[in-house]
Order: structure tokens, then C-alpha cells, then sequence
């Protein structure tokens, strides 16, 4: 039985990572998690009890604390979801998104060279690494062009783990993710906290209550959205790559959506149909109504200092060589993640 190092454990892909791990293997999960005065574990509630799991205090930010896990534990494979991934707050914050999002990796590959050099280790990248884009879709050969400091710390990770691959043969990936949602996205990304508000909306307008709209920065910006659940097969098969020559993918639905779009299916699905509702009204001014009443306004203090207009993925190499493919459309997870919120809070049975 071997045993798998999983940081960020109690956040969406963290927590989606230990469920597939627990099911599909036979393997023990160490779900690392960051102590806090108030614990946030409603992702891994369900696992608790399970003998194959067990959670330590582990933040990725202190050294020592890294290396002491991993000599430890001496882990088979280490999986690195811990991350300031809120892209926003990194212009706000960003030495804390270096020393999180590089420096952390630079730490863990260290205590790996170390004390677990067989190790198998992936560490979460993000198309926001491909920033200001050349060519579209972007597919594992687009240079990168970080627009944020989120973006520039994920592109010195990976320079990192390459530098770790090719200096001490030690297996090391780091996947280009694209945008990936599901009912455990924390509330500070916009896809949650566009169907957490359209739930809310939902349920003032069925109550007789008067509603605020939802507030959105730039609605034009297109993403690549799937669901998280598929891509954690996708990690696990990067991991389980030849030994001799481990490869980088794109994970993406190879399909591409403006925000504007998200908001639209999102309140179609819980009833407020396409049909009755209207943008009106240009820029900071646009606006979007259900008869005479506002849904959505436009708010500058939600833009970014410098956007990224498209990011569009072309997964097509992992499909071919990894045989991964995405199960989730646009469409339906936009319904999973309303439907799920809506339960949250809709007042009948």
C-alpha cells in the first residue's frame, strides 16, 4: 500500500482528489491541511472515519514543516493543491502569492530530493500562466505570458519543477489547468458566486422580498470552464506516467465561454428564463434585467488592473496519449453548481 501526500486537502480539488484516490485505489491518503482558529473541513467531513485517510497540520509556507512531512511520511506520491488561487487578490497580495505559490514549491521539491527521491510529485499550474495570449487555443507549446502575479508565481513553479526534473531525475509534473468549477468552489470565485447569488435572488423573489443584484466586474472576459471532477483522473494519470520521460498536459473542455454567458444559463436554469431577460445599457452603466427588475450590475471595483480577455485550452494531447476526456459539458455544470445552491436555500421541500 502506498502512500499519497495531498495539500490543500480541504479545498475543492484537494477534497475531489482524496475521494477519487479512496475509491479507485487501495492506497493511504494524507490529506495536508493549514491549522486555523476556525477549521473549514466541510469539503472532507464525509471522510472522516475512513481508515485509509488521516489529516495532518501541514502549511506550505513553512519549510521546516515540509520537510519534516516528508521524512516522515516518505511518500510515494505528493500532490500540491495548496495555493492562493483567488487571481484577484494577488495584485493585493503578492508576496504572500510568491512565497505560497513558488516558493512553497521550491520546499516541497527540496524535502523530496531529500528524503523521498523515488517520489512522484505533481503540483497544480493554471492556464493563467498562458496570460496575455499569442495564439488560440492554447495547447502545452504556448509560451507563457502571466498577467498577474498569481499567473508570474505559477510560471516560476514551473520552471522549478523542471529545474527538479532535469537536475535530479525526480518525477515531477505540473499540469496547465484550465478554469475547473463544482459545488465545493469556494464563494470568492466568480462562477460560485454567481450561482450562490442567483439562489439567493431566487428565493427573495419567491419569498415577495426585495433583492439586491448581483454585482460582476468585466462580463466579456472567456474562460474555459469544466468540472473538477474530471480533472483529478487527469492529474492521477499524469502521475502514472513512464517513469523515464513524465510529459505536461493542457486540461481543458477545449470550449470557451464569456462570463456574460455563465450569468445568463445560470438564472435560465433556476427559472428566471432567457426569453424575460435583457442586457441593457453600455460599460460601467450595463445592466441585466427580468422585466423591470436588475439581476446583474456592472461594478469597476471588480475589474482586474490588467485582464486576460481569452484563455481557450486544446487538451487534445492528454486525450490521445493519457486517455483522458472530460465527462461535464458547460451546460451541465453550470446546472449542478445552480441546483446545488438553490437546494442550499430554496425554502420548500
Amino acid at each position: 500500500m502506498k502512500k499519497i501526500i495531498i495539500t490543500g486537502v480541504t479545498g475543492q480539488d484537494g477534497s475531489l482528489m482524496a475521494d477519487y484516490l479512496l475509491k479507485y485505489t487501495k492506497h493511504t491518503i494524507i490529506g495536508g491541511a493549514r491549522r486555523l482558529s476556525v477549521k473549514n473541513h466541510k469539503n472532507i467531513e464525509h471522510l472522516e472515519g475512513i481508515d485509509r485517510f488521516f489529516l495532518i497540520d501541514l502549511d506550505v509556507s513553512d519549510p521546516q514543516n515540509t520537510e519534516r512531512v516528508v521524512s516522515e511520511h516518505k511518500p510515494d506520491y505528493f500532490i500540491n493543491f495548496a495555493a492562493n488561487s483567488f487571481v484577484g487578490t494577488s495584485w493585493k497580495m503578492p508576496t504572500q502569492h510568491m512565497e505560497t505559490n513558488a516558493m512553497a514549491v521550491l520546499h516541497q521539491l527540496e524535502a523530496i530530493r531529500r528524503h523521498a527521491p523515488n517520489c512522484r510529485y505533481y503540483n497544480a499550474g493554471s492556464s493563467e500562466e498562458f496570460g496575455d495570449v499569442v495564439e488560440s487555443p492554447q495547447t502545452e507549446d504556448h509560451p507563457l505570458r502571466p498577467r498577474s502575479p498569481y499567473g508570474a508565481a505559477k510560471c516560476s513553479a514551473r520552471h522549478l519543477v523542471k529545474v527538479y526534473r532535469d537536475s535530479y531525475d525526480i518525477y515531477a509534473v505540473q499540469g496547465f489547468l484550465f478554469n475547473h468549477e463544482g459545488v465545493r468552489r469556494g464563494e470568492e470565485f466568480v462562477t460560485r458566486k454567481i450561482t450562490k447569488n442567483v439562489a439567493r435572488i431566487l428565493v427573495d423573489y419567491e419569498m415577495g422580498r426585495s433583492t439586491k443584484p448581483l454585482q460582476l466586474g468585466n462580463v466579456d472576459t472567456k474562460r474555459d470552464w469544466s468540472d473538477a471532477e474530471d480533472f483529478v483522473k487527469g492529474i492521477w494519470l499524469m502521475l502514472n506516467q513512464d517513469r523515464k520521460d513524465p510529459k505536461e498536459y493542457v486540461l481543458s473542455s477545449n470550449e470557451t465561454h464569456t462570463i456574460r454567458e455563465f450569468v445568463e444559463e445560470a438564472f435560465n436554469f433556476a427559472g428566471f428564463h432567457r426569453s424575460q431577460c435583457k442586457w441593457k445599457g453600455e460599460g460601467l452603466e450595463e445592466k441585466y434585467f427580468h422585466g423591470s427588475d436588475v439581476l446583474v450590475e456592472i461594478n469597476k471595483d471588480f475589474y482586474r488592473p490588467a485582464e486576460v480577455d481569452l484563455l481557450w485550452g486544446d487538451s487534445t494531447k492528454a486525450r490521445e496519449e493519457l486517455g483522458w476526456e472530460p465527462k461535464t459539458n458547460f451546460f451541465q455544470l453550470v446546472k449542478k453548481m445552480v441546483d446545488r445552491d438553490v437546494a442550499a436555500v430554496y425554502p420548500y421541500p
